[in-house]
């Protein structure tokens, strides 16, 4: 008697069998590579911050806040300048004034954070404000030259005092406003830029008289009444 529960599960075995066969046939999955000739990158190492050939953004050219961004826009407001296009030159130049301006603060913020903690860092800092101030006289000049250009010799004033007080009348800057003061007539004092005598030193200020700290009264004796 042909027992049918035994064919049946050779049948099964047999169907099955194909499927089987094939799967061990198949290699494991690898990893896809678009270029099968080049090999997979490892994982990406970060650049040397310290080598100057690795350039950040902030020390790019076309970065604003940087001193390659101010010196740009110099360079542009000079250009527009010898063109006769001084409304262009005016705006370049107070935008490079303010950049080397923020410059200029947020790094002498940074020499007095790091201050007794780090003299490295913090005498790079300063370098780094003085240069930015600098640059932002070296601006603030060009910008009243070019007042001067466009006959308007009283916004130039304010700019060259400003230049006298941040690089001293001794300084190369500082002779050149001054003769440009000269020039316009709000000085009538040349200045030979020498010193003629040796500057005393400054003394400390007093408290004038009617601001000193008032002493505290003494008290008074009320007199007493003859007696009758």
């Amino acid at each position: 008697m042909v027992n049918f529960a035994s064919i049946s599960r050779l049948s099964t075995y047999i169907v099955a069998l194909p499927l089987t066969f094939t799967l061990t046939l198949l290699p494991p999955a690898q990893a896809q590579n678009p270029n099968p000739g080049q090999a997979v990158d490892a994982e990406p190492t970060q650049p040397d911050l310290s080598d100057p050939n690795n350039l950040r953004p902030l020390t790019q050219s076309n970065s604003i806040l940087s001193q390659q961004g101010g010196k740009r826009l110099m360079t542009e407001a000079l250009s527009a300048a010898s063109s006769q296009n001084y409304a262009v030159a005016v705006k370049k130049l107070q935008d490079a004034r303010q950049v080397f301006n923020q410059l200029s603060n947020f790094y002498q913020q940074l020499n007095t954070s790091f201050s007794a903690i780090d003299n490295r860092i913090a005498d790079s800092q300063r370098r780094k404000a003085v240069e930015a101030a600098d640059m932002r006289d070296q601006a603030t000049y060009q910008l009243a030259l070019v007042h001067r250009a466009q006959n308007q010799s009283e916004l130039a004033v304010p700019l060259l005092i400003q230049i006298i007080r941040s690089q001293n009348p001794t300084r190369d800057l500082g002779k050149k406003a001054y003769q440009q003061l000269f020039e316009i007539g709000f000085v009538d004092a040349p200045f030979s830029g020498t010193v003629g005598s040796q500057p005393t030193p400054p003394r400390t200020p007093t408290v004038p008289t009617s601001q000193a700290t008032p002493t505290t009264p003494t008290p008074q004796t009320i007199p007493t009444p003859p007696k009758k």
